[in-house]
């Protein structure tokens, strides 16, 4: 049985066809998808996964009693998980030969490997460049474990992650477990998020035949940490994730901490969460600094330059991006006064350039990403229309902002401001705008524009030079002093 899905999965990722342990809905995964969509001169529907056809089918999912809705979530996430005991099957060589194979294979002025970012996914459509990730997710099946036991889900993951990671010595297993944001995807499966700890020889022969020597390798470096507990060599847990909630809320527990599990009926009022050894790389966001080494040696040895993309925050590449569309439309002579926000996977490069809208990325519907939207709109010249897309995950989280308070950023547009594929008393299970978020795009922005060519690494350069440190991303070139 385990060989062959081995030989399964491998065949699949050779004719283009994501390996079976590979989530869809995952930032990584959706983020690589609508950037090679992009290159291919194609749009993205249903974070690429899910036909348009498929929207009268999610708006019967909206219409449905909350329970059968939940239902019908976890079951769907569940249903991209794998069994624990085909976990020694998982190949990061056959998930790297699928990655390459999604985007057209030619000649690249640069290539960016790292980190996971909606905002990174604009920059690469506007410098006509591919991106490759470290990080991958593997929903794995397990028995049930109730939501708010940290502890047990750990010890369950220590038994079943070693066949994994034996497997795959190029990985580091993160598993990540976060009942706040993921509470219903947790009734039904766990989340192993991996780092590759090495380029691997899909990456470099995918470098050789698309990069050419003098060609760029940007290292994409999101250094955003989060308190963990090492369980095994490159075995690592992490409790609670990037979102509404706190470390403190997630470590300690809280007042509202307590409100969220009691709303949910748990015989819980905080998590007895394990104690964490250290800090590491955060689970979805973070980059594992190992695999830079491997990226220097290797580009040196072929004669690329290397330039580094380094951030704390998942969204602090997002205001550069947006201010930098908006100095490339106003180069292209296209107005500058449409914000198109995004959230987490629900992202369209090909139609935010269609539409001439500025693209603002948010990592998720959550208080923070509220915030950080705001402390843009506060500080940028002022948009006239303002629309935005959320994320529906189905659970009423510690930190998840009301509708109306989401529609307070609409007083931010001088003319108009509107939700994008939204039933505004639906949310947060909205589901169909996992689908209506693209139909709904092109009926409510209705300019269109040509694609452009793509940007120059010199004009990217002189926008950088223009902008100083006007915002919290650092651009390193590494000199060959530095080799």
């Amino acid at each position: 049985m385990q060989t062959l899905f081995n030989n399964l999965t491998a065949g699949m990722a050779k004719i283009g066809l994501a390996p079976p342990y590979v989530a869809n809905f995952d930032s990584g995964s959706a983020m690589l998808r609508a950037t090679s969509a992009y290159l291919r001169g194609e749009d993205f529907p249903g974070m690429g996964t899910t036909p348009p056809a498929a929207e009268p089918i999610a708006d019967v999912i909206n219409k449905l009693p909350r329970l059968a809705q939940e239902v019908v979530y976890t079951l769907g996430s569940a249903g991209e998980a794998i069994p624990a005991n085909l976990l020694g099957g998982v190949n990061a060589e056959a998930v790297a030969e699928w990655m390459v194979r999604q985007y057209p294979q030619r000649e690249y002025p640069a290539v960016a490997i790292g980190s996971a970012s909606g905002a990174l996914v604009h920059l690469c459509a506007a410098l006509g460049m591919p991106w490759l990730p470290q990080t991958f997710m593997i929903p794995v099946l397990y028995p049930e474990i109730h939501p708010d036991d940290p502890k047990k889900a750990m010890e369950w993951g220590r038994q079943h992650a070693q066949a994994l990671l034996d497997a795959n010595p190029q990985l580091q297993l993160h598993h990540m477990y976060d009942p706040n944001q993921d509470r219903l995807t947790l009734r039904g499966m766990n989340y192993f998020r991996v780092k590759r700890l090495l380029l691997g020889a899909a990456y470099k022969n995918f470098l050789e035949k698309n990069l050419p020597p003098g060609g760029t390798v940007f290292i994409v470096e999101c250094q955003r940490t989060w308190p963990t507990t090492q369980v095994g060599d490159r075995h690592i847990f992490q409790f609670g994730a990037l979102g509404g909630a706190t470390e403190a809320d997630f470590f300690q527990g809280s007042d509202r901490v307590a409100e969220y599990l009691e709303r949910y009926a748990s015989p819980y009022r905080q998590w007895d969460a394990p104690t964490p050894t250290g800090e590491s790389p955060e689970a979805e966001w973070g980059f594992e600094p190992a695999l830079r080494a491997d990226i220097e040696d290797f580009a040196r040895e072929k004669g690329y330059q290397i330039r580094r993309i380094v951030f704390q925050e998942p969204e602090h590449l997002s205001p550069f991006v947006a201010e930098l569309y908006r100095w490339w439309y106003g180069e292209r002579g296209i107005p500058t006064n449409k914000l198109l926000i995004e959230s987490f996977i629900l992202l369209e490069p090909q139609w935010t350039l269609r539409t001439g809208s500025v693209p603002f990325w948010m990592k998720f519907n959550m208080e923070p990403s509220l915030n950080w939207i705001e402390k843009y709109l506060e500080s940028c010249d002022p948009y006239d229309e303002i629309y935005l897309i959320l994320f529906s995950n189905g659970v009423d989280a510690v930190g998840l902002p009301s509708i109306s308070r989401w529609r307070t950023i609409f007083n931010y547009a001088r003319k108009r401001g509107e939700f994008i594929g939204m039933d505004e008393d639906k949310f947060p299970r909205n589901f169909a705008t996992l689908i209506r978020y693209y139909t709904d795009l092109q009926r409510q922005i209705p300019s269109r524009y040509p694609l452009p060519g793509a940007l120059t690494l010199e004009q990217l350069d002189k926008f950088i030079q223009a902008t100083g440190d006007r915002f919290p991303v650092q651009w390193e070139q590494l000199s060959e002093e530095s080799e």
